[in-house]
Formats: C-alpha cells, sequence, structure tokens
C-alpha cells in the first residue's frame, strides 16, 4: 500500500506510538469514494486486504457550481407592511447567473480491528451551515474473530453489522444522490423532488449472499438523539429485500424493496433530513418573509424540494429496479408514503398519501466509461398539510414534476465535471401560494473532486 508517513499525533495531537500510519489505500469492506464507487450500494462483503493495524484512510471532496437558473409565478399578491415600506410576500427573489457556495467534505475511515471499520463525515462547508459540522458516524463490522467463536465467524461471512448515528439504508437511491460535496455517484446536479435521506441512531444487519440481499434496521426515528416529549417518541422500523446479480460479462440486474415505518416522532426527517441543502439555490424562494427576517441560501436551503411535511407517524415503500446493459443504465424510483405531521401541539387528524416517481437513463461511453449522457424524469405527488386553523379541511392535491438533461465526463477516477438542463413546474397550489403557477429552468455546471 501506498503509505503517507504523518502519524495522527500529528493531526490529532496523540502520541506516534499509539497508532499506524496514514493510509490512502483502500480498506476493505468499504465503498470507494472515487468512480469505482459507482453503482456500488451496500458496501462488499470480500476480504481485499489483510489486517495489520489499525489503519486510517483520510479522504474529502469538494463540488463548485454555476448556476444559470431563472423562474416565475404567478401566487396572488400577498401585501404586508414591513417599516415604511409595503412588500409582496409571494413575490419571488431576485436571482442571476453565477457561483454558489462551494461545498466540502471531510471523511475518515478507521480500520480499528480485522473486519471492524469506523467511519465519520464532516461537512467542513454546506448551504445550510457555513461552520463544519458532523453528519454522523458508525462503526461497521463485517468480521467479530473478537469472540472467538467459529459460529459467528461463520455466520459473518454474510452479515454485516452497523451501529451508530448513520444514513439510514431505506431505498437505492441515498446511494446515487448528491452528499454535500460527495456527488461523484450521482450523474446530474440535483437529487430527487423529495429526497428520502436522513441520519437517524441506532443499529442495522445486511445479509447478503449470492446476490439475494436482506436488510433490517431499528432506529430512534429522528436526526437527534432527545430524552424529552415523553410518549411522543418511537422507534422506526426499516426493512430491504433484494437481488443484485451480475448475469454476464455484459448485463447486471438490481431489483430491491425497501420499507420505512415508525408510529409517532417529535419530528421525523425521513424526507427533511438533507441539512445540507439543495443544488439550486434560492429558487422558487421570496425574496420577503412576514417576519422581516432576511431571506439568504442558508435559510431557505431547501429550494426546489418539497418536504411532505408527515414528521409525527409514517410508513414509506420504495421499489428501485436497477439494470445495467455495457454502458447503458436503467435506475427507477417508484415510492409511496403515507403518515400524518403535526399541527402545532396536536397531530393531524388523517392520514396524507404522497407518491413519487423517478426514472434515470444514463449512457456511459469511452475510454474506461469515463464519459456519459443523462435524462431524468422526476414526478411527485400529494396533499399538503392542512391549516392548524381548520385542522379537518384537507388540501387538494399538488404536482411537482422535473426534467433533468445532462452529461459529464470524469477527467481521472477523482474528478468529474457535468452540467444539465432542469426545468421543473408546480402544479395545483393554492392562488395565495407563492409555488402557485411556479417554474424554473436553466442549466446548472458542477466541478466535483472525491478521494
Amino acid at each position: 500500500m501506498k503509505k503517507i508517513t504523518l502519524s495522527l499525533g500529528l493531526l490529532l495531537g496523540i502520541s506516534m506510538s499509539a497508532f499506524a500510519q496514514i493510509t490512502l489505500s483502500d480498506l476493505p469492506y468499504a465503498r470507494p469514494y472515487d468512480k469505482r464507487g459507482l453503482n456500488t450500494f451496500e458496501t462488499p462483503k470480500q476480504d481485499t486486504i489483510g489486517f495489520d493495524g489499525i489503519k486510517v484512510r483520510l479522504g474529502g471532496g469538494f463540488a463548485q457550481q454555476f448556476q444559470g437558473l431563472k423562474h416565475k409565478n404567478s401566487a396572488t399578491a400577498l401585501m404586508q407592511q414591513q417599516g415604511n415600506s409595503e412588500v409582496n410576500l409571494n413575490q419571488l427573489m431576485p436571482i442571476e447567473n453565477g457561483f454558489n457556495l462551494a461545498a466540502a467534505n471531510l471523511n475518515l475511515d478507521v480500520a480499528l480491528a480485522d473486519g471492524v471499520r469506523l467511519n465519520l463525515i464532516t461537512y467542513l462547508s454546506s448551504r445550510h451551515h457555513p461552520e463544519a459540522w458532523v453528519k454522523g458516524g458508525f462503526i461497521q463490522i463485517d468480521k467479530a474473530e473478537f469472540l472467538n467463536s467459529p459460529l459467528v465467524n461463520k455466520l459473518m461471512e454474510n452479515i454485516t453489522v452497523k451501529v451508530g448515528h448513520m444514513e439510514i439504508n431505506y431505498g437505492d437511491a441515498h446511494y446515487r444522490r448528491s452528499d454535500n460535496a460527495h456527488t461523484l455517484q450521482n450523474p446530474f446536479v440535483g437529487n430527487y423532488i423529495m429526497d428520502a435521506f436522513t441520519t437517524e441512531i441506532g443499529a442495522e444487519v445486511i445479509y447478503q449472499y449470492k446476490g439475494f440481499l436482506a436488510a433490517g434496521s431499528v432506529t430512534g426515528g429522528e436526526i437527534q438523539g432527545g430524552i424529552q416529549s415523553p410518549g411522543q417518541r418511537k422507534p422506526s422500523y426499516i426493512g430491504k429485500l433484494g437481488y443484485d446479480n451480475q448475469l454476464n460479462e455484459d448485463l447486471r440486474v438490481r431489483l430491491t424493496g425497501s420499507m420505512y415505518t415508525t408510529a409517532g416522532s417529535v419530528r421525523n426527517t425521513l424526507y427533511g433530513g438533507d441539512r445540507a441543502g439543495s443544488r439550486y439555490f434560492l429558487v422558487m424562494d421570496p425574496a420577503k418573509v412576514a417576519s422581516g427576517a432576511a431571506v439568504t441560501t442558508a435559510t431557505h436551503f431547501t429550494s426546489g424540494h418539497i418536504n411532505p411535511g408527515l414528521t409525527n407517524s409514517i410508513t414509506a415503500f420504495v421499489v428501485n429496479p436497477f439494470v445495467k446493459f455495457r454502458g447503458l443504465e436503467f435506475f427507477g424510483n417508484f415510492e409511496q408514503a403515507k403518515g400524518k405531521g403535526r399541527l402545532g401541539a396536536n397531530d393531524e387528524p388523517t392520514d396524507r398519501t404522497w407518491r413519487q416517481l423517478g426514472t434515470d437513463l444514463v449512457y456511459r461511453f469511452g475510454s474506461n466509461e469515463n464519459l456519459y449522457v443523462a435524462g431524468r424524469y422526476n414526478v411527485v405527488e400529494g396533499r399538503l398539510a392542512p391549516m392548524a386553523a381548520t385542522p379537518d379541511v384537507q388540501n387538494n392535491s399538488v404536482n411537482l414534476n422535473r426534467v433533468q438533461l445532462g452529461g459529464g465526463w470524469f477527467v481521472t477516477k477523482n474528478i468529474l465535471a457535468k452540467a444539465e438542463y432542469v426545468k421543473q413546474q408546480y402544479k395545483g397550489f393554492a392562488p395565495t401560494d407563492i409555488r402557485h403557477g411556479g417554474e424554473f429552468n436553466g442549466f446548472m455546471i458542477e466541478g466535483a473532486i472525491s478521494f
């Protein structure tokens, strides 16, 4: 292995004798952050590298976008007096072409023992948080030789255990999305409109055998732990079944079905856990808000997304087919979520249902498939939360649809340049809603590095 002879003590102030050298090489049972991680879902069970002491893989990511989007709406003017002037709360924020805030990640993967790995990811720069903050950390166990049990050793040939504050394994789209600065696995610039991504505290067991996959998790059901509001917090249960096999040299087929359910939560974030923020800065966001507070890219960090607001109880299902024939790839996301939010201190009286369809078609070509073109169609439909004053009056169903067309070039396995044209439309929103008759479209250019 290629090694850097700096000790962790130089970085962390810890004695050099306590740790082995920092290595930039891969660790076993881990997903590469570079191009080799494309179309890798659950981490593989192959033990590719022997253990000869604690090793640290230091990695990172950087992503920069240039945005050329415009937006419009036809919402009724909603006037409010603010100071000496009257403002329209349904007026969109004026935007122009320009560079977005760069995103940066710091990744630490540590081989603690044979088959035992620590993962810790820190967002150094993100749209929602200008300061550095930890996304999450967990321990992954693929071997348990420390138990000195031949039976356990045999079982662990097919089992992976993860424990910690981690990205939940609901569906397969979270393996293909942009995770702040880590974006090489996403053939597009933006993620899905209804983005099923969050981190929760709990444990996961994954079983893999000859292409068959089964996974189950139990978590605390929220993005952070908590001990307040007794009786409102219930555990979340997550399950996945699937099959993934390279049928021949040219054809790979994968099909999974996943479920997420919780009976109650103070604030569930299955569709609101992306604290890093959307790639489409300030689209469909207001120029002014009723409180008079400033509208910034940090305060309005979910531009272009929609959160169904099922923050109390929720049951979600998703089916994800993936087919790769030579350079042609198809990925599908067929999803339904049903549940309730909270209206102040009370629960919504009835369940609401949201549905999402996502289809990605990618063609990779060139030397080592270092070039690609891609298209995506994404549509979401469901009912917004009722008003607290009239909880029994349900809103009309709304619809958001998006088309993305683009392509990219892997300059090296660590460097990706990509561009897309995107158009998104908002339908069914009330005339008093700023999204009434809404639409944004234009181009995005992104450069990304991951190692």
